[in-house]
């Protein structure tokens, strides 16, 4: 029955999408708004559901070489743990330094992390893009966004 990766990773998202949907119905829903919060979360949930049972029923010819590319070099799985390590610096942080220092921390050492050289366009970039999308879901959406530590 679970013969294919196909299979195997189609039944793995299907869990995490039926789990992901009863955490959105979870979303507390407002009267007088025509789409609430929890429309892209639900939507996306089902989209997540509906696509891993296509992908559970889709042909899976495994060959020898397809295999032997689904082998990452342990080089890679370190620059992954890495990148990992930094979200969830970022997940816990979030809320005590807020979203623009964070952001800004996490954009310069991730890419710094990645190779990224220069070092200047890097700070410009990392200072300039959280201020752009703190100042666009503030003041043109109205979603608070945690301003943590800077007086905003």
């Amino acid at each position: 029955m679970f013969k294919g990766v196909n299979r195997k990773i189609g039944l793995i998202l299907f869990l995490l999408s039926a789990g992901y949907l009863y955490m959105a119905h979870q979303l507390p829903t407002y009267p007088y708004i025509p789409v609430d919060a929890d429309a892209i979360p639900k939507a996306l949930g089902w989209t997540l559901l509906v696509l891993s049972i296509a992908l559970f029923f889709s042909k899976d010819n495994d060959s020898e070489e397809q295999k032997a590319k689904r082998k990452i070099p342990k080089q890679d799985v370190l620059v992954l743990l890495g990148v990992l390590v930094l979200l969830l610096l970022y997940i816990a942080l979030f809320e005590i330094l807020g979203f623009i220092v964070v952001t800004a921390l996490f954009v310069f050492f991730c890419t710094w992390f990645l190779g990224y050289k220069k070092h200047i366009s890097n700070a410009i970039v990392s200072i300039l893009f959280p201020i752009f999308l703190y100042s666009i879901f503030v003041y043109l959406l109205q979603i608070r966004l945690p301003q943590g530590i800077l007086p905003i």
